[in-house]
Formats: structure tokens, C-alpha cells, sequence
């Protein structure tokens, strides 16, 4: 764990203002956490508001020998916020101005502490939004979906960030100010925009970002398929995307997400269902009802018991509250939760939705699933008590083998949540490691090594805490998944 000199917090106040920099403890408890259950103090917290700042900040961590740590809103999932060797947070919550909107070229230039939905809320006059639209879309931050290249509901037809970003301004670890990409399409070169976007903050700081506009469509279907068996839920999907249709959307939640949510929002979820699919496109008016009526005559040919469209907008938006609020209604159900974020092949979700119960009941652990199933992105929540003796130790362990259950059906370790902190250990699940080290050879190309984000992204090395899931290295997982 590395500290900071008091000259060093007397640079940063010269920097920001005394204001702008948190160094009680007291104080910095607020930003030992993100969205998942790891944690880690930071020595000091700095909010700058310009580039140049950020940039002076770099020079002092330089100089200190100490580690900088990006963070956004704090609603990440992997631990990715997280200080886990101390060192300095650079908060970009100030950094929040859209700069620009041109809505000739269809794209805008924001701050990275630009709240997602306040951009589509900013567009929406002149008939335009911003298509990525992670669950957490009213709290995390434009900078941060960048670090994590998220996803969200809608990416099944209109991909993830990274297909909405044209070019960035990034602060080294050096210090210097480079923009990457352009704010036009089809530049030349390196993609390094593309290399920046879900590079997690281990490579440079995000501190302008250019980003696609998409026009509102025309209409919008949404419905709700009903289901009284899961496995037909699960092979609905497959069966929507054999047929030819890609819908906006098409998400599922399982019967205890269900309960959850109509007991702590009532959307109109009916709760005896044992699944429901939560589908929705868009486009022209005639090419958008035609699809409508084709894939809910699917879902009852799939065994559907009921397929219910939204009526008007006020309808879909309670449909939409349930998907988007899902994980704090589980909250009721206990006090804790670890959500997971594997990929697999869509045709395997009705046998890997399966193993997922059965590893929560051999650990005695709660498993509830929403997930963006049209993608085959998984993800369940294992839900806890942390102050019961040893549920943490079994939900990290369910968790675990969850994820190789993912690796070996032929899928991912991540969808949208990034590796960050949680998942570093269950890299070579997936890459060799030839390609982990062409990766990390990255650092170096940047000048980043350890001084961005240290100890994340990677399996942990000499020089990083024994945190996260560093323990499975020595348990390695024996059990057998067929799917």
C-alpha cells in the first residue's frame, strides 16, 4: 500500500484548491467501493475539472512513485474503481459539460462526467439520442462506459460503446494531453480509440470523448412474453434470432427476479411466471409491427402461456423500470449481491442457466437471473448476508465456478463489466499466456506500466495485493459442465 507525502496532498491543493482534494479518512471511506464487494482505501481523493489538471496530477503521482485510479460514478462491477494499492482516486465527477452537439453529423463531444442518459435527455429535442444504455444508465458516467466499453439492454442491435465512439482526448501517465481518433468517421491509422475503449483505465485518462447520435426511431414495440416453463423462455431466444429477427432488445428475468421487482415496483410482472421475456423493436412503423406480430406468434409457438404489448408509453416505461431497477429490488431479498457477467452461446442457455441454480443450492446460496439474454449475456446474482460466518467465502466460490462454467461452454468471462479487479485471476480461463503478455505489452507502449489502475485486468504478479479471487489460483476448479 502506497501513501502520499504531505507535500504531495499540498501539490494536489495547489493543483485543484484545498476543496477539491479528500484526504481524511473519515472521509474517503465513500470511494473505498463500487458496485461490487471488494474494497480499497485510496490515500487521497482529488474532483479536477480541466484536462490541465488532471495532467498536473499525473507529474505529482509520477514524482511520488504513487499509483492513479480513474473513476467515474462509483457504479462499476468488477472493482475497477477500486484503490486497492492506494495511491491517489481522480474523480471525474466535475468534469461534466457537453461541449458540443452537432446534429448535422450526428454526434456530441461531453465531458466524461457526463451522466449517460443526461446526454439522450440533452438530443432528445432535436429528435436524436445516445444508443448505449448500460442498466445503471441514470447514475454511471460517459467516462466510465468508455474504461469499460459497457453495454446495456439495447446493444443486442445497436452494439456497445465502443461502436459509438469516434474519438477521444486522454491524459498519459506521463502527463501529456493526445487525442486519438478523430471527430469524423474512417480515420486512418491505428485504431487507438478502439484500443482505449474498455482499456479499464490502465492505459490513460479519458477527458473528452466524440460519440455517435442515432435518430429516435419512428415507433417502438414493447412487450412482455410470459413463460410457466424457463427452459422455454431460454429457447425462445435462439429461436427469434433463427428466424431472422434481431429486436432492439429481448431480456429475461427468472421467477425470483420477478417477485422482487413487482414487490417493489409493481411493472406487471405476473408473479406466478416462472420466466418472462422482455422484448422491444423499433424502426419504421410498417417493418416494426410486421416484426412485432411475427416474433409474438413465435413466443407462443416456443410455449409462451401469454404475450402482452405495451399499450402506450406510459406502459413500456413500467416494463423498462422493472428490467432497469432489477438489482435493487433483489436488495429486499437479502442484504447483499454478486452479479456475475459471463457469456455463452445462445443455443447453451437453457443448460447453463440450469448449472447456475445448481451450483447456488450446492453452495446454499440465492441465484436470481436478468439478464441480456438475446447476446447470451449472463448474468446471475448470487445474493448473501455478509454478516453470516463464511457466505462471503461461498459466494466467491459459486461465483468462480460460474464463470468457468461460461469459459468452458465456449463463451467469456465478461460481456460489459470489465475484468477490473474481481475477474484478473479467470483470465487465462480464456486467453493463453502468450496473449496475456502481448497485452500487457500495451502498458508499456503507453508508458502506464503500474502507475494507471495498478493490479487490474491481468493475473496478479509480484508488486500486487492478494485481493479479489487471487486465492482460486491455488484451488483450481475440478468440476465437469457438459452443455
Amino acid at each position: 500500500m502506497r501513501t502520499l507525502s504531505r507535500s504531495a496532498i499540498a501539490r494536489l491543493r495547489e493543483i485543484v484548491g484545498s476543496r477539491y482534494v479528500i484526504s481524511e479518512p473519515s472521509e474517503l471511506i465513500a470511494y473505498e467501493y463500487d458496485g461490487t464487494i471488494d474494497r480499497g482505501l485510496p490515500s487521497c481523493v482529488v474532483l479536477p475539472e480541466s484536462p490541465e489538471q488532471i495532467a498536473a496530477m499525473m507529474r505529482v503521482a509520477r514524482d511520488e512513485n504513487v499509483p492513479i485510479v480513474p473513476r467515474g460514478a462509483g457504479t462499476g462491477l468488477s472493482g475497477g474503481a477500486l484503490a486497492t494499492e492506494g495511491g491517489i482516486v481522480i474523480a471525474t465527477t466535475r468534469m461534466r459539460r457537453i461541449l458540443e452537439i452537432d446534429t448535422e453529423n450526428l454526434l456530441a463531444v461531453v465531458e466524461p462526467g457526463v451522466v449517460n442518459l443526461d446526454l439522450s435527455k440533452a438530443v432528445a429535442k432535436y429528435g436524436l439520442y445516445y444508443a448505449p444504455d448500460p442498466s445503471s444508465q441514470r447514475a454511471c458516467t460517459i467516462g466510465g462506459n468508455v474504461a469499460e466499453n459497457s453495454g446495456g439492454p439495447h446493444c443486442l442491435l445497436y452494439g456497445v460503446t465502443t461502436n459509438h465512439v469516434l474519438g477521444l482526448e486522454i491524459i498519459t501517465a506521463d502527463g501529456e494531453i493526445v487525442r486519438v481518433g478523430g471527430w469524423g468517421r474512417d480515420r486512418p491509422g491505428y485504431d487507438l480509440t478502439g484500443l482505449i475503449v474498455g482499456s479499464e483505465g490502465t492505459l490513460a485518462i479519458v477527458t473528452k470523448a466524440c460519440v455517435r447520435l442515432s435518430r429516435l426511431p419512428e415507433t417502438t414495440r414493447t412487450f412482455l412474453a410470459i413463460y410457466d416453463r424457463i427452459d422455454a423462455a431460454t429457447a425462445t431466444v435462439s429461436a427469434i434470432i433463427r428466424r431472422g429477427y434481431v429486436p432492439a432488445a429481448l431480456e429475461m428475468f427468472d421467477h425470483v427476479c420477478i417477485e422482487a421487482v413487482e414487490a417493489a415496483m409493481h411493472p406487471g410482472y405476473p408473479r406466478d411466471a416462472e420466466a418472462v421475456l422482455l422484448i422491444e423493436v423499433d424502426g419504421l412503423r410498417e417493418s416494426t409491427d410486421a416484426a412485432a406480430a411475427e416474433i409474438a406468434d413465435l413466443c407462443y409457438e416456443m410455449g409462451a402461456r401469454e404475450v402482452r404489448q405495451a399499450s402506450d408509453p406510459a406502459e413500456r416505461e413500467r416494463l423498462w423500470q422493472g428490467r432497469k431497477g432489477a438489482l435493487g429490488a433483489l436488495g429486499a431479498l437479502r442484504p447483499n449481491y454478486y452479479i456475475l457477467d459471463g457469456v455463452v452461446p445462445r443455443t447453451a442457455l437453457p443448460e447453463v442457466l440450469a448449472a447456475t441454480y445448481e451450483i447456488g443450492r450446492r453452495h446454499n446460496v440465492l441465484v436470481a437471473n436478468v439478464f441480456h439474454a438475446g447476446d447470451g449475456n449472463l448474468h446471475p446474482c448470487v445474493l448473501f448476508d455478509e454478516r453470516e460466518p463464511g457466505a462471503a467465502e461461498r459466494v466467491l466460490q459459486a461465483g468462480a465456478e460460474m464463470l468457468d462454467l461460461c469459459a468452458r461452454a465456449g463463451g467469456s468471462i465478461t460481456g460489459e463489466h470489465g475484468v477490473g479487479l474481481e475477474k484478473r485471476e479467470f483470465m487465462p480461463l480464456i486467453f493463453s499466456q502468450t496473449d496475456l503478455r502481448a497485452m500487457q505489452k500495451l502498458k508499456d507502449a503507453f508508458g502506464s506500466r503500474e502507475r494507471l489502475n495498478p493490479c487490474k485486468a491481468f493475473p496478479a504478479h509480484k508488486g500486487c495485493a492478494e485481493v479479489g479471487f487471487g486465492s482460486f489460483q491455488k484451488q483450481p476448479l475440478t468440476t465437469e459442465y457438459y452443455v
